[in-house]
């Protein structure tokens, strides 16, 4: 089948699309990355490859295949050679302990993974069952089947697992979110009018991230042009960017206020570019303004998680009085609110976000009870999954975010959320960065402090809590404010709130921070 006609159809799988890009256009540059590039003929025969050794080595399809490494095109061709296999990818992050990686390797059962220099030395001594095959070394060509080599066909199925994605977490096993291949093919078929076909688009953030996933799915899909970048700095981005042309890009908001604050940034040429995005973290109406005044091409923020449930989209350019949401639920998105007892909540008040779509992850791996304690059902008994962020839709449909619903802060009875106090704190000019947690307290059972990144040194924190405090309400105001170097983030831009809250918790005042109190 030709690629136009997989993409009209009800379902086609990425494998399939890729071959068919490979014939119809093999010169096509798939993958880009450093001083390197791979063509969809070669990125095809690489992939069967992989997938021929798997079934040579006796992975059976459906079987996870763990990958453990830095963004490269030997990764793309890795992960999408698994797919080939009709084996489920099994992205991991190298940032992760090695006792962790481990875990997850165990978790998720894979026979095999595929790790580089960078995790080398984290999985010594550790207690695998899987095969290590090292894609820095010789030895991943003399493992993959020799050139030439085609697979044996495999039939796969929408309900077919097509990743596995570890949530996260900060204790204990990280859940693996399964996602099918029905779920993966709705990502690449809802992206029909975003261009993706002669798109060149940047990929900035890790590839074991549904982030970067999202969007290197539907440019492969159909049949666009992926430049990896292997670690991501701002004006590397913009050099990049301005040599490659490049048209799309998927980041996260801490990426965008680190490119747009670069101070030659309105030297680079963007004029190619047609599509920015982001998802992940809090996106600040300020931040959204500035991108839609000084980059070409739309801004439009994502509002979903990695398990699905529902999506919510917010075109930035034509929307200027509604930055401070994250838009409205995308067409055969269901998004709802609910209170603490699982009722739907009245038109305009705040509830817990639920999402229901064609994008909804099969389950937590090997974790009924996690699974059943992430889904909420309707009175027609239809299946939606918990987003676990707090929010309320104003009068014109559009969702406004709250906060993480773990991250409310109960002081004295009432409830106050933390992005209240963040918008406030964010606000005064001598803050780059911010956030509040909550700690416990034994006049109020909890009570809001905040960090924050300080544009000049010497600042003055206890005048900026003031001068925060005066703006905010009686039940509202920090009880602390400490400076920070740099707020702890992940690797797709979320500030790791735990963090601070474990530091506070540990002694009064965090390393290398400075009690404004």
């Amino acid at each position: 089948m030709t690629a136009d006609s997989l993409l009209a159809s009800d379902f086609a799988t990425l494998p399939a699309l890729i071959r068919a890009h490979a014939t119809e256009r093999g010169d096509k540059l798939a993958l880009v990355s450093g001083d390197g590039s791979m063509t969809y003929a070669a990125l095809d025969a690489m992939m069967d490859q992989v997938a021929a050794a798997l079934q040579r080595d006796g992975v059976a399809q459906r079987a996870c295949v763990a990958i453990c490494a830095t963004p490269s095109i030997e990764y793309g061709t890795v992960f999408l050679g698994i797919l080939r296999a009709g084996c489920a990818a099994t992205p991991l992050s190298p940032s992760a302990t090695g006792e962790s990686i481990a875990a997850m390797i165990n978790d998720s059962g894979a026979p095999i993974v595929f790790i580089d220099a960078s995790t080398r030395d984290l999985l010594n001594g550790q207690a695998i069952t899987a095969r290590i095959v090292d894609v820095d070394t010789a030895g991943f060509a003399d493992w993959l089947a020799p050139a030439g080599s085609a697979p044996a066909p495999v039939s796969i199925t929408p309900d077919d697992p097509f990743n596995v994605i570890y949530s996260s977490g900060t204790t204990g096993t990280p859940k693996g979110i399964v996602q099918s291949h029905a779920m993966r093919w709705a990502h690449i078929h809802r992206n029909s009018g975003a261009g993706f076909g002669d798109a060149v688009t940047m990929l900035a953030t890790p590839l074991y991230s549904n982030t970067t996933l999202v969007t290197f799915l539907p440019t492969l899909g159909w049949g666009g042009t992926a430049v990896i970048m292997k670690k991501f700095d701002a004006r590397g981005f913009l050099e990049l960017a301005a040599a490659n042309h490049a048209t799309h890009a998927m980041l996260v908001p801490v990426q965008y206020q680190r490119i747009m604050a670069v101070p030659d940034f309105d030297r680079f040429d963007l004029s190619a570019f047609r599509l920015k995005t982001c998802t992940s973290a809090p996106f600040s109406a300020a931040l959204k303004a500035d991108v839609v005044a000084r980059w070409p091409g739309l801004l439009v923020e994502y509002y979903g998680m990695t398990e699905g449930g529902g999506t919510t989209m917010l075109v930035a350019n034509a929307n200027p009085t509604k930055l401070h949401s994250v838009g409205v639920p995308v067409d055969g998105h269901d998004i709802r609110l609910i209170d603490d007892d699982g009722a739907e909540v009245p038109a305009g008040e705040t509830g817990e976000v639920v999402g229901r779509s064609p994008a909804m992850m099969t389950g937590y791996h090997g974790r009924q009870d996690a699974t059943r304690a992430a889904e909420w059902f309707d009175a027609e008994g239809r299946r939606y999954i918990r987003h676990g962020d707090v929010g309320r839709f104003d009068e014109d449909g559009f969702l406004i975010l709250m906060d993480r619903k773990k991250d409310l802060i109960i002081s004295g009875g009432f409830n106050i959320y933390p992005s209240d106090l963040e918008a406030v704190l964010a606000q005064h000019p001598d803050v780059a960065d911010c956030t509040v947690v909550g700690v416990p307290s034994d006049a109020w059972g909890e009570t809001p402090v905040g960090f924050y990144v300080p544009r000049t040194e010497g600042s003055d924190a206890a005048a900026i809590m003031a001068w925060t405090n005066d703006r905010l309400g009686k039940t509202q105001r920090l009880s602390a404010l400490h400076i920070a170097t740099e707020l702890p983030r992940s690797a797709i831009g979320k500030v790791l709130k735990r963090e601070l809250r474990d530091q506070l918790a540990a002694q009064p005042t965090p390393k290398s921070q400075k009690a404004a109190t």
